[in-house]
């Protein structure tokens, strides 16, 4: 089976040829970062706007490096949830377009969700049907989730979180420090530097309650803004820019320390609900941090789990991971109307 994928859900546009749902034959990226760097974040009408211009062409240079023709791919998939309505709207209208008119299915896919299939891209299907039961973990800019995996079509959200995610949490932080939009991988390139000391702030490690599944870093990163700048009505003001390298290192390291132990914890809560499981899979653009890399490996040597991480190309938002996953709900029989509608939050 040969599915193409359409990805617009926030501020990538993205196309993929995927066939069997794991072998990937092209995957075709157009960033935005440029547009909304001045910003210092994603501006939702820039960010429809660009797709609109870019959509036509990636989806043609996505079939051009297939070398598949439209008119042989098996099915159209496209992420129709969730996060912003304006760009999940180019997206799904371009998909239902390009079904009816080459006649072929269209299959809704759930963005979150196909960040957990996005650590199976290049696998064997003996690999995929044997990694469950599993614990997900999706690690991005705007969900931070905990999912009991029992396969690849069928998951149950355990926790997610209830105000910042981890990844926006980094981008917010690395411009607390200076470090242009978007500075989550920058600042994890900073805390890894020669003479780096995670332990140089204390920085709150959120648990919420004691049986909590739910993920919060506003706290950090407030705690993070008054250690660089001082608390208001208690501290003078101090200009960040004065930081010196070692400062802002330190800063770095202890964030991310503080962030990704947050995970950890919730990790070791999370595989309690999971009976039998064989697996941890993590997907999301915060999964090709380095510190969170470890964390993961660490726990899943701890619990004898197998670990399944995408490569770094399937981590940041990508159409290869909603193909694939579109081709597994198509093999269930989930193919979706032209009437699927944009959803910009999730179901589960």
């Amino acid at each position: 089976m040969i599915v193409l994928g359409i990805e617009s859900s926030c501020d990538e546009t993205a196309a993929a040829v995927v066939r069997s749902g794991l072998e990937v034959c092209s995957s075709v990226v157009a960033s935005q970062d440029s547009l909304h760097r001045e910003y210092g974040g994603v501006v939702p009408e820039i960010a429809s706007r660009a797709h609109e211009r870019a959509i036509l062409p990636v989806v043609r240079e996505a079939a051009a490096r297939s070398g598949i023709g439209l008119a042989e791919i098996d099915a159209v998939a496209v992420g129709h949830r969730p996060v912003l309505i304006g760009s999940l709207l180019v997206g799904v209208s371009s998909a239902k377009a390009l079904a009816w008119s080459l006649g072929k299915p269209l299959i809704g896919v759930d963005h979150v969700h196909a960040h957990l299939h996005a650590a199976f891209l290049g696998a064997t299907r003996a690999e995929l049907d044997g990694a469950f039961p599993a614990l997900g973990l999706v690690v991005s800019g705007g969900h931070s989730s905990l999912y009991r995996v029992d396969s690849a079509t069928e998951l149950v959200r355990l926790g997610a979180t209830i105000d910042d995610a981890v990844g926006e949490a980094y981008d917010k932080v690395a411009s607390i420090l200076g470090i242009a939009y978007p500075g989550g991988a920058a600042l994890d390139r900073l805390a890894q530097e020669d003479g780096a000391d995670d332990r140089a702030h204390t920085f709150p490690v959120s648990r919420l309650s004691k049986d909590s599944l739910d993920f919060s870093f506003s706290g950090l990163k407030t705690a993070v803004l008054y250690a660089v700048r001082g608390v208001p009505g208690r501290d003078e003001a101090r200009d960040p820019s004065e930081l010196s390298e070692q400062q802002r290192r330190d800063v770095a390291a202890s964030f991310q320390r503080a962030a990704c132990e947050a995970v950890r914890i919730k990790l070791g809560r999370a595989i309690e609900h999971v009976p039998g499981c064989k697996s941890l899979i993590v997907g999301g653009g915060v999964s090709a941090n380095s510190r969170l890399r470890a964390v993961a490996g660490a726990f899943s040597e701890e619990h004898g789990l197998g670990l399944r991480l995408p490569e770094m190309a399937y981590c940041v938002d990508n159409a290869a991971m909603i193909a694939g996953l579109g081709a597994l709900l198509l093999e269930r029989g989930e193919a979706s109307g032209l009437d699927l509608a944009a959803a910009p939050t999730a179901a589960c």
